[in-house]
């Protein structure tokens, strides 16, 4: 037991035969410890003759080999750290030179934007981890002496943890990486598409239900003029950003109870461009600056409350060569005073007189095409619905399609009445109550 604990960072990678046989061989260890168990409790045998007789003697050696054998499993359960110098093939004698070689070829070899194994991201940020550890004589000189456990007790202190393996990867083969044609990181996210913007567009009742033509004026992010979208003073050339090397991100690396905590988040220094430059006089860097520009909006028939409409491209400006954004136009419709929206049905309320309702009539009827004769059937109910079809409002997308309007009959009855209109109302009513008389 006392071998296998003697390396505990490095047993599990090392070649050590010694531990080899040992795992490979648990038997022999139970052996070895149960002829240990013989030796140390022989004598407590033989003392113990006495009042202890050998069937129980023997099962108190079972009991100790057991629990041996059980811690013995436990250690072997135990998860090492990795080795470096095995990460990078290189031995412990091995020069900055030999570690460097060795990085260039793993990278290259196990970097995900060529090796497409699933497991080649792990591998790459295992080398990249190696070498940056290896590379840097302090580093290496407290792994040599504790292991793995030594970095992380300076890095809880104080020190900085691993920092980003593509930017690492970047450093020794520029932006294109050597690899074909296999472009920086940065230089792929650069390009941002712009915002979209929002209008609110506010109608007529008549316009929102035949459509309109509508001239508008939007506030939006145009590409500067002055340095033509760079962001950057004319006559100067952008550099590389020395934050985060023209990635556009940093990596920050924080010790905590549960282990290593690792956050990427924008450049402060660049806003993730990835390149730092003199600032341009007229936007101040952004390359963008704010303009109001007027557009004709074509808002189709049957358009409601709460319609969206899209204009494509008519957004803010992207940076850097980004696409722009899209204009959403919001409506909102103003109510009429007598005409009321149900869908693509309109509704609207029609008042006429007992005596109309009881004759029939013709009445002039408000609709959204204007003034509209609508005839009511003698022996009309109050509240019946009457329909004026392709009266309504047209279908978004088919104009050719209406609804209806639908038309509410009330009748009016009035307070107050004239003696001759009493007596003639009287004498219709004695008519009523005679009918059923007449019918026997």
């Amino acid at each position: 037991m006392a071998l296998m604990c003697s390396r505990p960072f490095h047993w599990a990678l090392h070649t050590n035969p010694v531990l080899e046989s040992t795992v490979r061989k648990p038997n022999a260890i139970c052996r070895l410890n149960a002829f240990s168990s013989r030796r140390k409790y022989g004598r407590l045998g033989s003392s113990f003759g006495n009042f202890m007789d050998t069937e129980s003697l023997h099962t108190l050696l079972l009991h100790v080999q057991q629990r041996q054998h059980q811690q013995c499993n436990f250690r072997l359960c135990a998860k090492a750290d990795s080795d470096y110098y095995d990460v990078l093939g290189v031995s412990k004698n091995s020069s900055k030179s030999d570690i460097k070689s060795a990085y260039r070829r793993l990278a290259r070899q196990y970097h995900p934007d060529v090796n497409k194994d699933p497991l080649a991201e792990q591998k790459f940020k295992e080398i990249s981890n190696a070498y940056e550890v290896l590379s840097d004589d302090e580093k290496r000189s407290i792994y040599d002496r504790f292991g793995e456990a030594g970095l992380k007790g300076a890095a809880s202190s104080g020190a900085s943890g691993f920092s980003n393996p593509f930017d690492l990867f970047e450093t020794f083969f520029g932006s294109m990486g050597g690899l074909g044609g296999m472009g920086s990181r940065a230089a792929r996210t650069r390009a941002t598409q712009g915002d979209d913007e929002r209008y609110d567009l506010v109608l007529d009742f008549k316009e929102a239900v035949f459509g309109t033509e509508k001239e508008i004026e939007v506030i939006r992010l145009e590409s500067c003029s002055t340095c033509n979208g760079s962001g950057a003073k004319a006559g100067t050339t952008p550099t590389t950003c020395s934050t985060c090397g023209g990635q556009g991100q940093v990596m920050s690396t924080a010790q905590t109870p549960l282990g290593e905590f690792r956050q990427v988040s924008t450049c402060p220094a660049c806003g993730g461009v990835g390149e730092s430059s003199v600032p341009c006089g007229t936007c101040q860097g952004d390359g963008r600056v704010r303009k109001t520009k007027k557009i004709s909006l074509k808002v189709p028939a049957g358009v409601d409350s709460g319609s969206r409409l899209r204009v494509q491209s008519e957004g803010s400006s992207g940076k850097r060569g980004g696409p722009p954004g899209d204009l959403y136009v919001f409506i909102n419709v103003r109510s009429d005073p007598e005409l009321k929206r149900d869908g693509n049905n309109i509704l609207v309320t029609c008042k006429i007189s007992y005596v109309d309702a009881i004759l029939g009539t013709t009445v002039k009827v408000q609709t959204v095409d204007g003034m509209v004769d609508l005839r009511i059937p003698p022996g009309t109910q109050p509240g019946t619905t009457l329909v004026m079809a392709k009266r309504g409002v047209p279908m978004l997308g088919k104009p050719n399609v209406r609804g209806d309007q639908l038309a509410r009959v009330q009748v009016e009855i009035p307070k107050r009445i004239s003696n001759e209109e009493r007596n003639l109302v009287q004498e219709l009513a004695n008519l009523s109550k005679a009918k059923p008389v007449a019918a026997r």
